[in-house]
C-alpha cells in the first residue's frame, strides 16, 4: 500500500497519476469538426424546397429542356438557318434519326410507360399534397411539366414525319416546338417558385 507523500507545504500529494490537462489545439480541432458538420447540413439542407441544390437542379432541367430540342442543339438550327448547306443536311439528317426514334419508341412500348408515367405521378402526387411529403412534392414538381414536354415532343415528332419539312420549314418546326417547350417551363418555374416560397414560410426560416 502506498503512502501518500507530504509535499514541501505540509500537504498530502495524492500518488495517483493525473491526467494530462486538454491542449486548446485539441479542443479547437474538435470544435472546428462540428462547426464543419453543421455548416455543411445548413447549407445542403434535406428539406427540398429550402435546399439551394434543388433550385440548381430545376434550372439546369429547364435550360437543357429548352437548349436540345428533339434532341438537336438549338445552336445547329441557328447554324443550318444562317448558313444552310452542309449545316442543313447536318441538321436534317440529325433530326431524322431523332424523331424515328421517339417514334419507334412511343409505338413500340408508349402504352407501358404511359401506364408507368401515369403511376408514377399519382403516388407522387398522393404522397406530396395529402401526406405532406415535401421531396414528394418538389420531384412532382419537376417531372409532371417534363412528362407534358414529353407529349409535345411526341406531337412534333409525328408532325415532321408527316410532312418532312426541310431547310427554313424545318427550322421554323424547330423553333416553334422549342417555344412551347420555353412556355411550359415559365409557368413550371413560377408555380413551382410560389409553392416553395410557401412552403418556407409555413415550416418558417431554416436556421434559427
Amino acid at each position: 500500500m502506498a503512502v501518500p507523500r507530504k509535499g514541501g507545504n505540509g500537504r498530502a500529494r495524492d500518488p495517483r497519476p493525473r491526467a494530462a490537462p486538454r491542449r486548446a489545439g485539441d479542443r479547437q480541432r474538435r470544435g472546428g469538426g462540428l462547426d464543419w458538420y453543421t455548416t455543411v447540413f445548413e447549407v445542403i439542407d434535406m428539406r427540398s424546397f429550402s435546399n439551394l441544390w434543388f433550385w440548381i437542379g430545376l434550372a439546369v432541367v429547364w435550360s437543357s429542356a429548352s437548349h436540345w430540342v428533339l434532341g438537336v442543339p438549338y445552336d445547329m438550327v441557328q447554324r443550318a438557318r444562317r448558313h444552310g448547306g452542309q449545316a442543313a443536311e447536318d441538321l436534317e439528317d440529325l433530326v431524322r434519326i431523332n424523331v424515328n426514334r421517339l417514334l419507334f419508341i412511343g409505338r413500340i412500348s408508349g402504352l407501358v410507360l404511359l401506364s408507368f408515367i401515369s403511376f408514377l405521378l399519382s403516388v407522387l402526387a398522393v404522397l406530396g399534397f395529402y401526406y405532406r411529403v415535401e421531396f414528394a412534392q418538389a420531384v412532382f414538381l419537376l417531372a409532371f411539366p417534363m412528362s407534358i414536354v414529353g407529349l409535345i415532343s411526341l406531337s412534333t415528332a409525328r408532325l415532321i414525319e408527316e410532312t418532312q419539312p426541310t431547310g427554313e420549314a424545318l427550322c421554323k418546326r424547330l423553333t416553334r416546338h422549342r417555344l412551347y417547350v420555353q412556355m411550359v417551363g415559365v409557368v413550371a418555374i413560377f408555380v413551382t417558385a410560389l409553392w416553395g416560397m410557401y412552403q418556407n414560410m409555413n415550416l418558417g426560416p431554416v436556421l434559427s
